[in-house]
Parts: structure tokens; sequence; C-alpha cells
């Protein structure tokens, strides 16, 4: 099989000593040609150019913008349905939410041992994208604060910062607490046939759970009975509160939630 790997040598958790066993085993059943990215951006371009010559798997190693980038190039070129060579992610970041949400291994190696099984048995599966704009997401997108956290890190990231599940939560409780303007919310939420939400100043629309991890520890934006909750904020008073206004994540019903971390069924009996 002609493939590619698309390969992020600053991605968090990878070394160059790892990277050359995966290069290695990959290269000994797959005709393998690999492709360093040197800038943000690059790793679309590959995948464009991977797109355009017809290569029928295309692996990512690197984290979940590593990820994104890649489908988005590909998918410039041939859209869905279009004839998409093969995607297989391989966990290089901090979180790696979208290939955990897989069912992949945390561990790199690991993981390349599960995605080499699965080509000599050649199972594949197919997933949905989320779509924002012109830009499809494989995990999640966020807006307001949550898009807020993310542009601080990856600042930091430029100026030669690691990112690390203690860097988003500095990052998270900085924005939400000197800098984003929760007084004066900029978001709005329209849904069919019901009156539309305004004075928000976070939203998260997830094409995966959990939403994200805080090390090992997954974290759940969209609570069931069985999920850990989520905290927000009241705009009218800045005080902590559980997040109550939630959706059920069984039927997508509206869910009540109480203070001692459990939560009960939805308010339908849709479930």
């Amino acid at each position: 099989m002609r493939a590619l790997l698309i390969v992020n040598p600053y991605a968090t958790s990878t070394t160059a000593v790892r990277r050359e066993v995966i290069t290695r085993a990959l290269a000994s059943e797959l005709d393998l040609k690999v492709v360093q990215t040197r800038y943000r951006g690059h790793a679309g371009h590959v995948a464009e150019g991977a797109a355009r010559d017809q290569y029928e798997l295309v692996l990512a190693l690197g984290g979940d913008g590593t990820v994104n980038e890649v489908v988005n190039g590909m998918l410039r070129v041939r859209p869905p349905g279009a004839g998409a060579p093969l995607f297989a992610p391989l966990p290089g970041g901090s979180a790696n939410v979208f290939t955990r949400s897989l069912g992949l291994p945390a561990d790199l190696v690991d993981a390349t041992g599960q995605l080499l099984g699965a080509l000599q048995e050649r199972r594949t599966r197919s997933i949905g994208l989320g779509l924002a704009g012109q830009r499809y997401f494989c995990a999640n997108a966020g807006l307001g604060l949550d898009a807020e956290v993310v542009r601080v890190v990856e600042g930091l990231r430029v100026r030669g910062r690691g990112a690390s599940a203690a860097m988003y939560v500095w990052a998270a409780v900085r924005q939400f607490c000197a800098v984003t303007n929760r007084r004066v919310p900029a978001l709005s939420l329209e849904r069919d046939g019901l009156p539309a939400l305004r004075g928000l100043f976070l939203g998260i629309v997830s094409n995966s759970s959990p939403w994200t991890y805080l090390g090992q520890r997954p974290v759940f934006a969209s609570p069931g009975p069985d999920s850990i909750p989520v905290w927000t904020c009241s705009p009218s008073t800045g005080s902590a509160r559980s997040a109550r206004s939630t959706w059920c994540g069984r039927c997508s019903a509206p869910a009540t939630g109480r203070l001692d971390g459990t939560w009960s069924a939805c308010t339908t009996s849709r479930c």
C-alpha cells in the first residue's frame, strides 16, 4: 500500500528516537514516504498533495491540531464522497482526544501496533465530521472562552513552550478570571423552532466524547448520568455553579445536575 506519513517533529509527547522506531515499523509493512512539517499549516499543504497524488493511505503523527490540518488538507482536494485516501492518526500530542476517542491506545508504540494489525486485516471504519464555516473538525469546536484559551496556548507554543494539561488549566483560569468579558457575553445560540439563547460566553460543539483530557482523566462537556460534571459561570453574578443548562448524553434532551457531582436522567421520558 502506498502511504504518506506526515510527522509533526514538535509534537509534545514524541521524541526523535520513538519517531524513528515508528517509521521503521510502518515502512516494513507499507510503501512509505515520510514528510516532517516545518511551519503552521504545512501538514495541510502536504495532505493536499497526497490527495492529488492518489496516495492510498495518509498517516498523521502529532496532536489534534495536526489531525485537523491533515483532514482539511485532504478534503480540500477530495471532498467527502470523492475518494479521499484512507486516514490513520497516531498519538503524538498532549491530549490526543481524537485518537483516544477512536479507541487507540495513548501510547504511540501500542497505537502503531494496533494500526498495523488493522491494516493487515483490512479493517476500516467511517466516521462523521463537524463543519464550522469552511473547515471540518474531527473532535470538537470551541467558541468564546474555549477558543480564547486555545489561542493563548498556541501563542505560548510559538514562543517555545511545550503544551501540557497544566498550561491549559492556567490559561483557562487566567482568561476566565482576568480577561474574558463575562458581563457582556458576545455569543448567542439560534435553534430551529426554539427561542434563541443569548448572553453566552462559551460554546462547545462536540463530535466525540470525552471533550478533552486532564492527564488521564476524561472531561465531558455534555454530561450524562455517568459523566463528570462540567462547571460554568453565571454572567450576572460571576459565581461558579454546576452546569444545569445542559443536554442528556443519550437523547439530547435537557438534563439536570446536582452539586454533589451526580446527574439525574433527562427531563423527558425519551431515555
